[in-house]
């Protein structure tokens, strides 16, 4: 029964982080960089303000947390190989998604936080292509190692389907 929640955790915290980071690749940048570039630097000013909250905190520091429980739980009852998967999953969350995000993504965010928002469009233009093109990229890596995590997510469940998961990870026949 744990180790059946956990696997449902694990998949819907790993998508919920990629669906995030994705939105952001193919629409709202997008949509920022089509429009004018002083509302691109103030909108975005604005998302940053607003993403420290209760409902993106779960997935952005719980998937973790999350995935190694799960390992952990999967290991205790003899799945191996679904254990490391979901070790995996965390350590490429953690190294390609989690750890990028406070080293690029939040100064670049912080340091557009306290700019002020020029009447010239060319100066805001430069501002905003700088900002954008940086973080764009470092976005992309980002969405795709909660791709990969994702699917590391989805390669432990069907390991640990073909081992024929006992209810609980902590009964007698789990070991």
């Amino acid at each position: 029964m744990l180790f059946r929640f956990l696997t449902g955790a694990s998949l819907l915290a790993a998508g919920a982080i990629f669906g995030f980071f994705y939105a952001w690749v193919c629409s709202t940048m997008w949509g920022l960089d089509a429009g004018r570039p002083q509302m691109a630097i103030e909108a975005m000013q604005a998302m940053n303000a607003s993403v420290r909250n209760l409902v993106f905190a779960p997935a952005f520091f719980g998937t973790p947390l999350i995935l190694l429980a799960t390992a952990a739980v999967a290991r205790m009852a003899g799945a191996q190989r679904a254990a490391v998967l979901f070790l995996l999953a965390s350590l490429v969350y953690l190294g390609g998604a989690f750890a990028p995000t406070f080293l690029v993504n939040v100064p670049m965010n912080e340091a557009l936080a306290v700019v002020q928002i020029p009447d010239d469009t060319e100066q805001a233009r430069m501002i905003w292509r700088d900002y954008s093109s940086r973080w764009q990229l470092w976005n992309q890596f980002r969405t795709l190692a909660s791709a990969a995590s994702l699917l590391l997510v989805g390669l432990a469940i069907a390991a640990a389907g073909r081992q024929g998961m006992p209810r609980s990870a902590s009964s007698p026949a789990a070991r």
